[in-house]
């Protein structure tokens, strides 16, 4: 049998790839040359999960490979209706994020219970300026998205002494149904946003979700930007609808300099990092090459993506 052909669509630094030397004929494109090298390829790799490539040129003429991974969370960035009916598996780096997100999101909890962007700003300006900070034990916090990355985060902040509800697509044993979200919005301390980008939860959190808020709760997203209507969010901060917020994800990456929400009181932005710790993209690197071996022993992989949802459904535990 010939070596398969993997086509990467490059990032930098590229994934390390040596283990499989002599296993497989590896080729390098870009956005440009993408539509023109995908009908020859056997399986891709979208190294760069920033991309939009795939979706503008999997409809064109030709083969397609049979098999798509994106080294990343969410895959709403790939997926197309030529691609959702194809017979090509897609799936993503699920089990890579959870921990470091959910770390970073108990950070920013902590961070806004206890004022210590406040306190930086105070040590900038010499200010000698006492206060009192909020306690985290026994506040409730609603995290939506019944994921790995969700569940993760729920651990998390159990550990700290939050009492935690999660909300996910269906009801089940420790999670609660879409229908249970406005109820539990209206007693939550912290939100957390960490769902999937879908048709479902586009715009999910808009101005009717902020107003049912207390004016004393937070929220931080760490799911996808367009899970929440900024300038929703913008205007209730502003009208102390809450009393802050969180985003590491954005409608529209990078930021520009001109933002308006670079200036937003009470709003802390940082730049979609919250999953990425010293040494993630190795980490990403390994996780490919055994799904590869998986895949060229013709063997059943994990973390395979139900591309009618959008994402890799509870009944996959193989990445938990």
């Amino acid at each position: 049998m010939s070596e398969p052909t993997l086509l990467v669509l490059a990032a930098d630094p590229p994934p390390r790839l040596g283990r499989l030397t002599g296993r497989a004929r590896v080729e390098y494109t870009d956005e440009d040359t993408l539509a023109a090298r995908l009908p020859y390829a056997d399986a891709l790799l979208m190294w760069d999960f920033t991309s939009d490539a795939l979706r503008r040129v999997w409809p064109g003429e030709g083969p397609r490979p049979r098999w798509v991974h994106t080294p990343s969370a969410g895959v709403d960035r790939l997926l197309c209706p030529e691609l959702v009916e194809s017979d090509t598996v897609v799936t993503n780096a699920r089990g890579i994020f959870d921990q470091p997100i959910a770390e970073y999101v108990a950070a920013l909890v902590l961070a806004m219970a206890k004022d210590l962007p406040g306190t930086l700003e105070l040590q900038r300006q010499r200010r000698w300026r006492h206060r009192e900070g909020l306690p985290v034990a026994g506040t409730r916090a609603t995290v939506v998205g019944a994921g790995p990355i969700g569940r993760a985060v729920a651990r998390t902040l159990d550990a700290l002494g939050v009492r935690t509800a999660v909300v996910g697509r269906t009801p089940r044993p420790g999670v609660h149904g879409v229908a249970d979200l406005d109820r539990l919005l209206i007693r939550a301390d912290w939100v957390v946003c960490a769902a999937p980008l879908t048709d479902d939860t586009r715009a999910m959190f808009d101005a009717r979700r902020f107003g049912l808020l207390q004016p004393s709760a937070r929220f931080i997203n760490v799911g996808r930007g367009p899970l929440v209507v900024e300038e929703a969010l913008v205007a209730a901060l502003r009208n102390r609808w809450l009393a802050g917020a969180a985003l590491d994800v954005f409608d529209r990456e990078p930021l520009t300099p001109d933002s308006p929400l670079w200036d937003v009181p009470g709003l802390i932005v940082s730049p979609h990092m919250s999953g990425d710790t010293v040494g993630w993209r190795d980490r990403l690197g390994e996780q490919f090459v055994e799904l590869f071996e998986l895949w060229l022993a013709g063997k059943q992989l994990p973390n395979v993506v139900d591309k009618k949802r959008g994402y890799v459904p509870m009944h996959d535990k193989s990445a938990d």
